[in-house]
């Protein structure tokens, strides 16, 4: 018997506790530091630890390992599909870190023949999988009379499929659109604010400058009087996070937070393709959990807002189990796939638009690039080198492919979280 391979041990934050879990037995426990110590040395109550899946033949980890690999790939299979559709590349806001910013104005244009040739793709290749569609930019709902047109087409077709639209949109047009809304099988709109007043608009200024705050709380109140879902995302960074306790105060007046139809994100702002001018901003990951885990000690209404996921601590405590085992945080190629206006398909919204990425084209003609979406395809925890030995895999599940690729040159390869560290602060949180 030996201790599992997929223990993740370690001390509480600011806490005399310590902590185990086990993403493959799909155990957790918090305990004193006496039993912590003899926990990694194999002792103290042996049948509980064998029982818990913390120590283990190694064999018969590899089995079961080997059978919970395999019920992942199989109800994956079954998964709902997310399909990003870009309409266009062009937007009306100047956002300080828009990722899109190096991308070439393209003189293809939308139309319904580019339009129909999508969901005439997507209803073949995915015709027996449960989907919905994202509408994605730039910005979708331009107010220009031509392309708003051609949204709302999009939102009939769908609704004539039975499939249910989303969309990620600055919400400056929200007003102009909520009747093509109302008509739609709309699951929820995504929404960005970065904080209140001049915070977010000195980040999310309109082109030419133009505040856009007070356009974007109106379009907010607008979808939820209307009962669509609204996702509220704040991008964050070191300019704008000592403005969160003032965002979730606002949505929490507003009646926002109390709303069973409005959920919230955190985004951290981050290089994906191109580097930004001002790097000194950013947060890596764990940078970011550890002022998060600060602002929630002395600001708690923030949690009214927004519950931080400090990996799978707030699943773990909100559920009372662990997540299943996680062999695959790439959703691309699997539930997650983006079509662009120019007929190209991509593996995910990190790739879409990006020159050398296409996976295929659905328009003027459909062709596949098998090899391509296979390596997509075929990325996990067991494929990539780093991470078939490493204890925080089931967990991390390998990461993002396309940040991966950026940072190492192929897609077969890590995009570690600090998963333990996220664990300390998260259980010390919410214990």
């Amino acid at each position: 018997m030996k201790l599992s391979k997929y223990n993740i041990a370690s001390k509480v934050h600011n806490k005399e506790e310590y902590f185990v879990v086990n993403a493959l037995s799909g155990n957790a426990d918090i305990m004193d530091k006496n039993t912590y110590q003899l926990l990694l040395k194999g002792e103290g109550n042996v049948e509980e630890l064998k029982e818990k899946g913390y120590l283990i033949n190694p064999a018969e980890e590899k089995k079961i390992f080997r059978k919970k690999y395999l019920q992942f790939l199989d109800d994956r299979e079954k998964d709902e599909v997310q399909i990003f559709f870009v309409t266009n590349y062009s937007c009306n806001f100047d956002c300080s870190y828009c990722y899109q910013a190096g991308y070439e104005a393209n003189p293809q244009k939308l139309s319904k023949e580019i339009i129909d040739s999508f969901f005439e793709h997507i209803n073949t290749r995915f015709a027996n999988r449960r989907k919905y569609i994202t509408i994605f930019g730039g910005e979708p709902f331009l107010n220009a009379p031509s392309h708003k047109a051609l949204i709302e087409y999009i939102i009939q077709q769908a609704s004539q499929f039975n499939i249910e639209v989303a969309a990620v949109s600055n919400a400056y047009h929200l007003v102009d659109y909520i009747d093509i809304l109302k008509a739609g099988k709309i699951r929820e709109i995504q929404v960005t604010l970065d904080g209140i007043g001049e915070v977010h608009n000195k980040r999310r200024p309109l082109k030419g400058g133009g505040k856009t705050f007070d356009r974007i709380v109106k379009g907010v109140d607008l979808l939820l009087a209307n009962n669509i879902a609204v996702n509220l995302r704040m991008v964050v960074d070191k300019e704008n996070i000592g403005n969160l306790p003032e965002l979730a105060q606002f949505a929490i007046d507003k009646g926002w937070a109390a709303n069973p139809l409005f959920k919230t994100q955190l985004g951290r702002n981050y290089e994906l393709h191109e580097c930004q001018a001002n790097q000194g901003r950013l947060y890596s990951r764990l940078d970011l959990y550890k002022d998060l885990y600060q602002l929630l000690q002395e600001f708690p209404h923030i949690q009214e807002f927004h519950k931080p996921a400090f990996s799978i601590s707030k699943f773990l405590f909100e559920n009372g189990e662990m997540p299943e085992p996680l062999f695959d945080a790439c959703t691309g190629t699997k539930t997650e796939w983006a079509f662009d206006f120019t007929g190209n398909i991509y593996a995910c919204t990190a790739t879409v638009g990006k020159d050398g990425e296409s996976l295929g084209t659905f328009y003027p003609e459909n062709q596949i690039f098998t090899d391509e979406i296979e390596a997509w395809e075929e990325r996990d925890v067991l494929s990539i080198p780093k991470c078939r030995d490493c204890n925080l895999a089931l967990i991390c599940g390998g990461g993002c492919a396309s940040m991966a690729k950026n940072y190492n040159g192929e897609l077969n390869s890590h995009d570690c979280r600090p998963v333990t560290e996220l664990l300390e602060l998260g259980i010390s949180q919410y214990m």
